[in-house]
């Protein structure tokens, strides 16, 4: 898939540029149409919103916010059209001079293809993600060379879990794809560069500073696309006809500096050699950042790294040079894992990526120090990455923040009542629904009544609903005749999270809970409410503050007294 994307790309740029049938590896700045050159970006942006009106809506923008919104609100469910129209429409839009990657495309496709093959088998909509991911991580590898990269990605930013189950396959595919590449498309990295040596505190603290100006030019990007985003809404123009304006950005910017045009990876190679600096530098990354935020709010088909790369290399040689450092391209591989790391909310990802597509280990502790610094300007700057922004505006808020589930760390054990309401098999109706209209009674503390036989083991259940129900019955009949005989129980070594999942099984809101050994002794009872306040628990240790007993010996310590004034 990665080779047919990249071959649609040179075919339409052959066409589109050069007015020729080929797929030769050409880019847009190499023709000299002049002014003509405005027109074509236009073209194939016309393309674009017919094949997105007619076809499917879902190939507009960069990709990855719609496998977000497949995996977790689509049951992984993605439309046959999409897998074929995604990376049509992406060529079309990068042949004709659009200012993206390939990369957000083909990570659709990819997980398009999984989504599909995963429907051809009776499958979970657990198992389908992770098919789905994995063909996600298996694109991006094949375009960039980066499997460790793609694995992670899919971990910080499509799995939402990390699991055996989902982390096992999507490395197989990745290291699948990492593999069927050499031979067809040639092995990594991409762009080679000189290693660097040791780095010294002085480089490290630069790294920061780029680090910081990234995560403020993350902000100002995400700002300016859903900004562009706003404005193209309140025309009053059909949606189809966006990307067309937009367009026309696109080819005015090429104009005055083909440098924005395509994909522009031999821009990205030589920032990280060094060889763009000075105003070069300067007027890339705010040419590039300008025409890229119009093209992507207008709706067009295209991804996102390929464009971050060149913003943040172009970011971190400015910086570079401001502080009169030399070395810039060093500071563009710090500069684009710090802008890929802080927008994307990715900093493992963005650190690795950089790492695999120069093979520069050295390098590592300054990308780290930058995709950190960056990440938290933008955690303080905007409550979302501009991968998941575009799903807020939708309605659909995600939090990507990984921790334990305090239902996995719990017993059901811990937080049972040890002395559940319980009655005897043989009372009678009318007397446990009089007890149970009296709030002083034991039997009203509870939605539910263990049922007991006259050896105390449990023998049924009974719920308020079945005494209003029962109502009309013989109200001198044993309450075991109306009961629940036939239960669902808990044990108290299993985990909330288990329990929870066998009320949500079997649409139930309470577990009489018994010992293993002896399943008819009864040892507790969990209800839902029981759940909650595990969790309310969990809520408390977040956020309530105090004292250790060590600072609270410490402030008991008796104090000597105050000298007094004779002394």
């Amino acid at each position: 898939m990665a080779k047919a994307l990249l071959w649609l790309i040179a075919v339409f740029t052959n066409l589109a540029f050069f007015q020729r049938l080929a797929s030769s590896a050409v880019t847009p700045q190499e023709s000299h149409l002049g002014p003509w050159i405005i027109g074509i970006p236009v073209l194939g942006a016309l393309v674009i919103g017919l094949m997105a009106r007619y076809g499917s809506e879902k190939i507009r923008g960069h990709g990855i916010p719609e496998a977000l919104e497949a995996i977790l609100l689509g049951r992984s469910l993605i439309n046959p059209k999409v897998a074929v129209l995604k990376p049509i429409s992406s060529a079309v839009s990068i042949g004709t001079g659009g200012p993206f990657g390939a990369e957000g495309p083909i990570i659709m496709t990819g997980g398009a293809f999984g989504s599909l093959f995963a429907q051809l088998f009776h499958l979970t909509a657990s198992e389908r993600k992770t098919l789905l991911v994995a063909g996600a991580a298996a694109g991006m590898t094949a375009v960039f060379a980066t499997p460790i990269a793609a694995v992670l990605l899919a971990v910080e930013l499509l799995l939402f879990e990390w699991r055996p189950r989902s982390f096992i396959p999507v490395a197989v595919a990745a290291m699948v794809a990492a593999l069927a590449r050499e031979p067809l498309l040639g092995a990594g990295p991409i762009f080679v560069v000189p290693p660097h040596g040791l780095l010294s505190a002085g480089t490290i603290g630069m790294a920061a500073v780029i680090g910081l100006a990234a995560g403020l030019a993350s902000g100002g990007l995400t700002f300016l696309v859903y900004a562009c985003e706003d404005r193209f809404e309140k025309l009053p123009l059909h949606w189809m006809w966006w990307p067309a304006l937009g367009a026309v950005a696109i080819g005015v910017g090429g104009w005055l500096d083909p440098r924005v045009l395509g994909v522009g990876y031999e821009f990205i190679h030589g920032l990280l050699r060094g060889e763009l600096t000075g105003l070069p530098a300067i007027t890339l990354l705010l040419a590039k950042g300008l025409v890229w935020a119009i093209a992507l709010g207008s709706g067009t088909s295209g991804g996102v790294l390929a464009p971050l790369l060149m913003i943040g290399g172009a970011l971190g040689v400015v910086c570079g040079q401001a502080f009169g450092i030399a070395d810039a391209g060093l500071w563009a591989t710090v500069g684009m894992a710090a802008m890929m790391g802080g927008t994307m909310r990715s900093p493992l990802t963005g650190l690795v990526f950089l790492l695999e597509l120069t093979h520069d280990t050295n390098a590592l502790p300054a990308l780290l120090v930058s995709t950190v610094a960056a990440l938290c300007v933008t955690v303080l700057l905007l409550p979302r990455s501009i991968l998941t922004e575009k799903l807020a505006r939708r309605g659909q808020h995600i939090a990507r923040d990984y921790s334990v589930d305090v239902l996995e760390l719990r017993r059901v054990g811990e937080v049972m009542d040890r002395n559940p309401p319980r009655i005897p098999a043989e009372t009678p109706l009318a007397e446990v629904s009089d007890r149970v209209a009296r709030s002083d009674d034991p039997l009203s503390r509870r939605q539910a009544i263990l049922v007991e036989d006259a050896d105390g083991a449990l023998a049924g259940i009974v719920t308020r609903g079945d005494l209003l129900r029962a109502q009309s019955a013989d109200r001198h009949r044993p309450i075991l005749a109306i009961a629940t005989r036939q239960l669902i129980v808990s044990h108290p070594d299993e985990t909330l999270r288990d329990a929870l999942e066998s009320m949500l099984r079997h649409d139930i809101g309470r577990l009489p809970v018994v010992d293993r050994a002896q399943p008819g002794r009864i040892l507790g009872y969990l209800g839902r409410a029981d759940i909650l306040a595990a969790r309310a628990g969990h809520h408390e240790e977040e956020h309530r503050r105090e004292r250790g007993p060590l600072g609270q010996r410490l402030l008991s310590r008796p104090r000597p007294p105050a000298p007094s004034a004779s002394s």
